[in-house]
């Protein structure tokens, strides 16, 4: 999380003017309100409510939940909001609208973790299009016409990861009754989903690379990308029907590989 945060920040200001340290109290800031007390507190409100049993995550057996996590997660996140204060007006509206999502998301009656679409849709705003938003907002530079189109192709790929990470949790879910995007769709379908929901991503990524003049290195960089994507999810689609729930756990953490190999190439795109 801290890497996908820090896209949007370091494509705005260069990858040079990071390595001088330029606007390092802002970027630090940035880190501890959206990763130190969002992400964290959004997980923790999750967490609470969920009550997991089984593998989630990269927690093979969670532990039991603290009695008071819930009021924790909270006040973490309001703590970051008023972090979130110091930065600008764009970003603190960025995190009140991702705060606000992570209680509608985890907390009954709401939940809409356990309504399927609603909870891509969530997950597509916050995680894939608001997270690089704040980390650029951050930095204090104005958004250029690629930044966008960046910011597009991020939650269409969140848009892909998302369904990914709830194939294995099927048996999971069912137990709590949530209805969730991949769940109602089954195996296949969402992996298909998936499949489409990244090429748009790349397609995105491409537009704002025209828009911010492509160099020989920028595309080699995007299309390594592309081409991990496509190796994942084209070995998962054709294996899905012979794959246990542990095989699909698998197949998630390669699709995390996958988004991690992104994250580099467009910094070497963008900011190089």
């Amino acid at each position: 999380m801290i890497a996908h945060t820090s896209i949007g920040f370091i494509i705005a200001i260069g990858a040079r003017a990071v390595l001088r340290g330029d606007r390092f109290g802002a970027y630090l800031i940035m880190l501890l309100s959206w990763v130190g007390c969002l992400n964290a507190g959004t997980l923790a409100l999750n967490s609470a409510f969920d009550r997991d049993e089984g593998d989630i995550g990269y927690l093979d057996a969670p532990p039991p939940i603290p009695r008071h996590l819930g009021v924790m997660s909270f006040v973490l996140m309001t703590i970051g909001q008023l972090l979130a204060l110091t930065l600008g007006s764009g970003y603190a509206i960025a995190y009140a609208i991702c705060f606000a999502m992570s209680i509608a998301y985890s907390v009954p009656p709401v939940r809409l973790k356990a309504v399927a679409g609603a909870d891509w849709v969530i997950n597509i705003v916050g995680v894939g299009v608001l997270t690089p938003f704040a980390g650029w907002t951050a930095s204090g530079f104005a958004l250029r016409p690629e930044a966008r189109w960046i910011m597009i192709g991020f939650g269409f790929l969140f848009g892909s990861l998302y369904p990914l990470t709830q194939i294995y949790q099927f048996d999971e879910d069912s137990s709590r009754g949530d209805r969730t995007l991949a769940r109602i769709l089954g195996v296949r379908a969402s992996l298909l989903i998936s499949a489409g929901a990244a090429a748009l991503a790349f397609a995105a990524f491409s537009h704002g690379l025209v828009l911010a003049g492509p160099t020989v290195m920028a595309r080699n960089a995007l299309v390594v990308a592309g081409v991990v994507w496509a190796v994942v999810l084209g070995n998962w689609i054709a294996r899905h029907g012979r794959m246990t729930s542990a095989e699909h756990q698998r197949g998630m953490y390669r699709a995390l590989l996958a988004w991690a190999v992104t994250d580099v190439a467009m910094v070497v795109a963008f900011a190089v």
